[in-house]
């Protein structure tokens, strides 16, 4: 491995300034030869590799994707399944999709809250000064998230197949569903890494992003249908993307192919990279 491609990987992997080989970048000076610089893949994988390290180190990160999960179906459908649908095994049926694509998009915020703590840390001052790929660092985070969407997947899935779901697409309808859930989650991540660069505390990260969240995805057919809902109400919650999302991977899981649903979503998810991806490079730049 070259000294550029060491160096790199150390200090994404400890988020600490790595020693540098003096005599070995000496020699290649004087050979008229510079270190290659990495590929912006393995940049981007390194980066990943650091915030599955933190996980490691700090475990009780993962309690939004197991505990909070598991406590959000039992509640919601024992709570009001048999008043919503006469029955909390069929509630459930109904229910697990939304509620797996709520905590999912829920729990992507916690990207944004990483970028700023690094930026209080002064961590990506010297990311910022690597011969690496710049968006690398970014790419890196929303990389390590996708292991925590996917954690959350399982848990609410094994936890509702306990409970008496009972998925008609079997287990490819679920990978769809799974699979487009985890897109659609690293596209709506940018969003949460602008703020993480924008606003000064985490506490201010967090607050903004839970007001996004909670009118997105409360206002949405995840746990209702939308026809049930004033008319006025309807022309937002039809149209909100969380709906196209929690639609797509809910007809997926029964088997069905719901080609508007899913290009809605990976509409969308294009969108979200395009313009909060933009601004949050155009920021990380200039910060």
């Amino acid at each position: 491995m070259s000294t550029a491609t060491s160096t790199a990987s150390t200090e994404a992997r400890t988020g600490e300034p790595a020693p540098v080989a003096t005599e070995s970048l000496a020699e290649l000076l004087v050979a008229g030869r510079r270190p290659p610089r990495p590929s912006a893949w393995s940049a981007s994988v390194t980066f990943g590799w650091r915030a599955v390290l933190k996980i490691k180190h700090v475990p009780e990160q993962l309690f939004d994707v197991t505990a909070f999960p598991v406590m959000m179906v039992l509640m919601y459908t024992y709570l009001f399944g048999g008043a919503l649908a006469g029955s909390t095994t069929r509630y459930l049926q109904f229910l697990l999709p939304g509620i797996l694509v709520m905590n999912v998009v829920m729990i992507t915020m916690y990207t944004g809250v990483s970028v700023n703590t690094d930026i209080q840390k002064g961590v990506f001052d010297r990311f910022r000064t690597l011969p690496i790929w710049r968006p690398s660092a970014m790419v890196g985070y929303l990389l390590g998230d996708m292991l925590r969407y996917a954690i959350a997947s399982v848990v609410m899935l094994t936890l509702g197949l306990i409970m008496g779901f009972r998925p008609d697409g079997g287990v490819a309808g679920v990978l769809a569903g799974v699979a487009l859930l985890v897109v659609f989650s690293f596209a709506f991540s940018w969003t949460w890494t602008m703020f993480g660069l924008l606003l000064r505390s985490e506490k201010s990260v967090m607050g903004v992003s839970m007001m996004v969240i909670f009118p997105l995805t409360f206002l949405s057919n995840i746990f209702v249908d939308p026809r049930t809902m004033p008319g006025w109400l309807q022309v937002f919650v039809n149209n909100s993307p969380i709906t196209h999302l929690s639609s797509g991977v809910r007809e997926l899981m029964a088997g069905e192919w719901p080609v508007d649903e899913i290009a809605w979503t990976l509409g969308w998810a294009a969108v979200f990279v395009l313009v909060f991806g933009t601004v949050t490079m155009r920021l990380y730049n200039r910060k």
